[in-house]
């Protein structure tokens, strides 16, 4: 058979429109469902209707990322269980063509919606922080101070810091410490009364405090200091300001960069690990269940087409019940987080292989 051929192109055809109806079903279905038990809520604490529809539209990203695995399971079986069903695949194999062979613009297509949901991925956590804005579950911080707050830094830096102006760009009774582990890496403190930020060099000035340096011992070094510009005080006003995010809130690296920060602060990032590594492993998916539900979608060819609908949502529920099993015990230290995120995939994929194999072709 030609690549891009006619058969080629309908099975694609196929694919492609149960595909787009799935993904933008769903998520509407979805959110039909949570404004009919939510919507009293939201009038109830004043949102503007207008606020509650705009949220929907910056939740629908989100909800998109999570669907279009289920999209691309239920475009596979649908369109190979017809296929099958119709005896177009017998017609198919008749005239020499293989199994693996008809596949094929399948897979290119789950591999194209394996592109699509990491665009998704990485356009939906802005998308959700608006979101919540909109719904007040985040505050939207127009006052541009801040009083009395803990920032944890990147290379092992807290920050201490009593008040904060951004339009002054001012510091006031900062507190910087970075932990050491005796000699050759010291603790390292700056205590300082006030601090100043020019925005033409992208640096902070703290004036008139005191560096101490602590090696452990009982003995430490202090030195007072008219100003002095730290090298790992590279946070703008604005990042200073901006309230903690969800980790669907954040894209891989900055998710990756609140991790380092969290664990160097002595808490526990596991789950959130596992959550940072489920970014890259959920649009994957979209591809392994494609190999995984085209060959099960023609293993019974005189079913009925509910077969299709049998096959999406029970497959569906068994990857989210081991997405979270999965979950779990990554955070409980059982399994790297990395293996935690990947097993899901690792066993349908295998399954999938494993079944394409034994296909009669």
């Amino acid at each position: 058979m030609k690549p891009g051929g006619i058969l080629d192109r309908y099975l694609a055809w196929e694919w492609v429109k149960i595909f787009a109806a799935t993904a933008i079903g769903f998520p509407l279905f979805v959110i039909i469902i949570d404004i009919s038990e939510k919507i009293d809520d939201y009038l109830a604490q004043g949102i503007p209707p207008a606020d509650i529809a705009l949220s929907y539209v910056y939740g629908f990203p989100e909800t998109l990322r999570v669907v279009l695995p289920a999209a691309v399971l239920f475009a596979t079986a649908f369109t190979m269980g017809a296929f099958s069903r119709h005896l177009e695949l017998a017609a198919a194999k008749a005239c020499g063509t293989s199994f693996h062979r008809l596949v094929t613009p399948i897979l290119l297509a789950a591999a194209v919606a394996t592109g699509l949901a990491m665009v998704v991925g990485e356009v939906a956590p802005a998308a959700t922080t608006k979101q919540t804005e909109l719904l007040g579950e985040r505050e939207r911080r127009t006052d541009s101070r801040r009083f009395n707050f803990v920032y944890r830094a990147e290379e092992g830096w807290v920050y201490v810091i009593g008040s904060l102006d951004e339009g002054q760009r001012l510091l006031r009774n900062v507190q910087m410490e970075r932990k050491g582990t005796g000699g050759e890496y010291p603790t390292l403190v700056v205590q300082s009364p006030r601090g100043t930020y020019d925005d033409s060099v992208s640096r902070w000035t703290m004036t008139n405090g005191r560096l101490r340096i602590l090696t452990g011992s009982a003995s430490e070094l202090a030195f007072e200091f008219d100003s002095i510009h730290m090298r790992n005080f590279t946070e703008t006003p604005s990042a200073l300001l901006s309230e903690p995010k969800r980790p669907e809130e954040m894209v891989y690296e900055e998710l990756g960069s609140y991790i380092d920060a969290l664990e160097r602060s002595g808490g526990d990032g596991r789950r959130l690990r596992v959550a940072q590594e489920l970014k890259i492993a959920i649009p994957f998916t979209c591809l392994v269940v494609a190999i995984f539900s085209a060959p099960l979608a023609v293993s019974a060819p005189r079913t009925s087409g509910a077969l299709g609908i049998g096959i999406g949502l029970g497959t569906t529920i068994v990857f989210l019940l081991m997405v979270q099993l999965s979950q779990g015990i990554g955070s409980s230290g059982l399994l790297p987080p990395l293996l935690a995120a990947w097993l899901p995939n690792i066993i349908f994929a295998v399954a999938g292989i494993v079944m394409m194999v034994r296909v009669r072709t």
